[in-house]
């Protein structure tokens, strides 16, 4: 069975800085594609970032080059460092895994799915305000 937890969420003053972590138990394979998604209320999941079992990652536009997503592989381990926070970030960051072998950006696709293929963790809050 997989199991997705993640850490390090919490509150920040915007221009300040988070990473979040989130370990996986279960088969390897589970975890060859590995992404964050967050969600505000009254508001869909929305794919933040995305990494593929090759290393590539693909990002939504609004966090590119703020958001580093990165992964541990040996100990399927996924991290989001993430810079220069703006109020608009705040929400529930969830961590999600699909058994998929494939790029970053097929990754990202394929996570957007939204369907019983993903593995989801129980998700995290992030707060940003002065």
């Amino acid at each position: 069975q997989v199991q997705l937890v993640e850490s390090g969420g919490g509150s920040v003053q915007p221009g300040g800085s988070l990473r979040l972590s989130c370990a996986g138990s279960g088969s390897p394979a589970d975890f060859y594609c590995m992404g964050w998604f967050r969600q505000v209320p009254g508001k869909g999941r929305e794919g933040v970032a995305a990494i593929g079992s090759d290393g590539t990652t693909s990002y939504m536009e609004t966090v590119e080059g703020r958001f580093t997503i990165s992964k541990d592989s040996a100990n399927n381990t996924l991290y989001l460092q993430m810079n220069s926070l703006q109020p608009e970030d705040t929400a529930m960051y969830y961590c999600a895994s699909r058994r998929l072998f494939s790029s970053g950006g097929f990754c990202y696709r394929r996570l957007q799915s939204l369907d019983d293929e993903n593995y989801w963790g129980q998700g995290i809050q992030v707060i940003v305000s002065s």
